[in-house]
């Protein structure tokens, strides 16, 4: 997915504008966590000019962003000089995931789903039009794993989990084309369900056999098969776990005939209760 970044409201004073209250409660929030976030996707460091080049924000308002989050522990320099999230940041981040009871809970089935079929499994959950990676364990070592983080996003449409979760609130075309709306769906592959109408048709498909699947539909060469989960309530589904393989070494339809075994994985997790 693209990422943008846009400054709004007062100028910063290297824009042409002049400093007052406004820009200051500006760089201390917005730019500061714009500065966080493309922090987070440098992994390896990244260096002043470059981080100022790849935001297209003058030089000292991201020179001041790293410095508030310095100051905060949430950034750090390397010996090169080049800029990384600090250790607090880490702590906290790890300590809220591995604090979340739906992570403690669903870490034993994608433990038990990735070393029976020597795949990625996944649990996400549902966020406005995209998938988030709650959980994620890779298959044993020696296997090829996918790229897919905790905390990564994908289109909801274009994924097992996604269009599993989302026959709960889409069950008509006309419910279909108002959560499209204006924008048009992104193509992640020639498969990509991309109508209102193809969706509509895929969605109440999943409805009636219970399960999500992902035919090549987000990654070419990647299949997905989705289950829900009733991690905080009885009878609505918290999110979905699922089981992602490569396309060669696992066709979907191999997936779907150990389905029974994948549900009995899964236990009480997996069952509605009245």
């Amino acid at each position: 997915m693209k990422h943008t970044h846009a400054d709004h409201g007062a100028a910063d004073p290297g824009e042409g504008g002049t400093a007052g209250a406004d820009h200051t409660r500006l760089v201390g929030s917005d730019r500061v966590l714009a500065v966080l976030k493309e922090l987070a996707r440098h992994p390896d460091g990244v260096g002043l000019e470059e981080l100022t080049r790849v935001m297209g924000s003058p030089k000292p308002t991201v020179h001041r962003g790293l410095g508030a989050l310095r100051r905060a522990g949430l950034a750090d320099q390397d010996d090169r000089g080049r800029y990384v999230l600090g250790d607090e940041f880490l702590r906290m981040a790890f300590a809220h995931h591995e604090a979340r009871p739906e992570a403690v809970r669903i870490r034993p089935v994608l433990e038990a789903l990735a070393r029976r079929f020597g795949e990625t499994a996944h649990y996400a959950v549902l966020d406005g039009r995209e998938v988030v990676y709650r959980a994620k364990v890779d298959p044993p070592t020696g296997a090829v794993r996918l790229t897919s983080t905790i905390g990564g996003r994908n289109p909801a449409h274009t994924t097992a989990v996604g269009k599993l979760l989302l026959t709960r609130r889409l069950d008509t075309l006309k419910a279909v084309e108002r959560w499209i709306g204006g924008a048009p769906l992104e193509r992640r592959t020639p498969r990509t369900l991309c109508t209102a109408v193809d969706l509509h048709r895929e969605l109440t498909a999943t409805r009636e056999r219970a399960y999500g699947v992902d035919d090549q539909e987000t990654e070419n060469g990647v299949n997905c098969l989705a289950l829900p989960v009733y991690l905080t309530s009885p009878t609505t589904p918290s999110g979905a776990v699922s089981v992602s393989a490569l396309a060669y070494r696992t066709p979907l339809a191999s997936l779907i005939k150990t389905l029974d075994e994948i549900r009995a994985l899964l236990g009480p997790l997996g069952e509605p209760h009245t």
